[in-house]
């Protein structure tokens, strides 16, 4: 999948203040509201250049502008010393908040593209990297809850009617958290028997038999806990597309352990018989080889000529599924994506 898992953080709530002195503490707060939109908005950029843009360096340009929003935002807090009339501990949260943000959004997403990086060598490593992903986005979500009920005591202590809702842009940013939570579910159900073919192709390329059975033995396993996994996700607002998709993936590897990979074996250990024939007839001089060895010998080329038409037809076969499995899951994923999360 490409996947892409570019990461996403969401700010829909962050504000920030310029200098300058308020009549009445719902003009201070009015003006919060106002503020808080460039940063919401410089964030839905960066969310849509993730979910409909395939070019890393416009998604990269705008989580920058979402940084430079920030550090705008920053400077307008920061200058305002006195708060609301010597009252500055929301705005103090709010630096906090804005602190935290810019700090996972610049150096923590330096340390999730060098994660990224290596997520696909394994299974653990990618689970690895999507854990860090959360566990930052959990920290500004904790973040977000604290200027949340800042603002809140703001409010009360001012007496100050705030009425609950939340902007569009706040949803729409919301909205596309749930879309990659569900994308990111149903990748690690594909990426855990993905990741296990490839071992199992490895071990054919090598003709390991041992590998290739504990590898067939795997995706098996790992099939049947990923459709077990399936039954208990729902579609997605009405959309079972990830999960058919998902399942039919599944359903090949499973396939493909069953059917395909026993025919491997067989191919594996007759052309490791051939080879010893061939090894040992060899070895001999013209003189000493027997008229049945000699018999012998071109029967089993001829077997091996017709062994290697059928595994070289057999392999096309399944490198062909295959293909079409992972195109397809690429695809779905993408539109998926693309299709939930709003474009403007």
């Amino acid at each position: 999948m490409n996947l892409r898992l570019l990461l996403i953080f969401f700010l829909a709530t962050s504000t920030s203040l310029f200098a300058q002195e308020f009549k009445s503490a719902v003009d201070y707060l009015t003006y919060i509201e106002k503020e808080q939109g460039l940063i919401a908005k410089s964030t839905w950029k960066y969310t849509t250049a993730v979910a409909h843009s395939k070019s890393a360096r416009r998604i990269d340009n705008t989580r920058k502008l979402l940084l430079k929003s920030i550090d705008a935002a920053q400077k307008k807090i920061s200058a305002l010393k006195e708060g609301y009339k010597g009252d500055v501990e929301y705005r103090n949260q709010v630096l906090q908040y804005l602190d935290v943000s810019k700090i996972n959004i610049n150096e923590e997403y330096e340390k999730l593209i060098d994660m990224q990086e290596v997520a696909e060598q394994s299974y653990d490593a990618m689970e690895a990297y999507l854990l860090m992903r959360d566990k930052i986005n959990e920290k500004l979500d904790a973040e977000n809850e604290k200027v949340n009920n800042a603002f809140k005591s703001f409010a009360l202590k001012y007496n100050i009617t705030v009425t609950e809702g939340n902007s569009a842009l706040g949803e729409k940013i919301k909205l596309s958290n749930e879309v990659f939570d569900y994308h990111t579910a149903l990748y690690l159900i594909f990426f855990k028997v993905s990741f296990t073919d490839g071992n199992l192709v490895d071990a054919i390329e090598k003709k390991d038999l041992s590998a290739i059975q504990q590898n067939a033995s795997s995706l098996i396993l790992y099939a049947d806990e990923g459709l077990g996994k399936l039954k208990e996700i729902k579609p997605y607002n009405g959309d079972s597309s990830m999960i058919n998709v998902t399942k039919k993936a599944l359903e090949y590897y499973k396939k493909q352990a069953l059917q395909y990979v026993p025919k491997i074996v067989d191919f594996v250990m007759f052309n490791d018989k051939f080879e010893n024939a061939r090894k040992n007839i060899e070895a001999k001089s013209a003189k000493d080889r027997s008229s049945e060895e000699i018999d012998n010998y071109n029967t089993m080329v001829k077997q091996a000529n017709k062994e290697i038409d059928n595994y070289n037809k057999l392999n096309n076969s399944n490198y062909q599924e295959k293909n079409n499995v992972l195109n397809e899951w690429n695809t779905v994923g993408d539109n998926f994506i693309s299709g939930h999360i709003p474009v403007d």
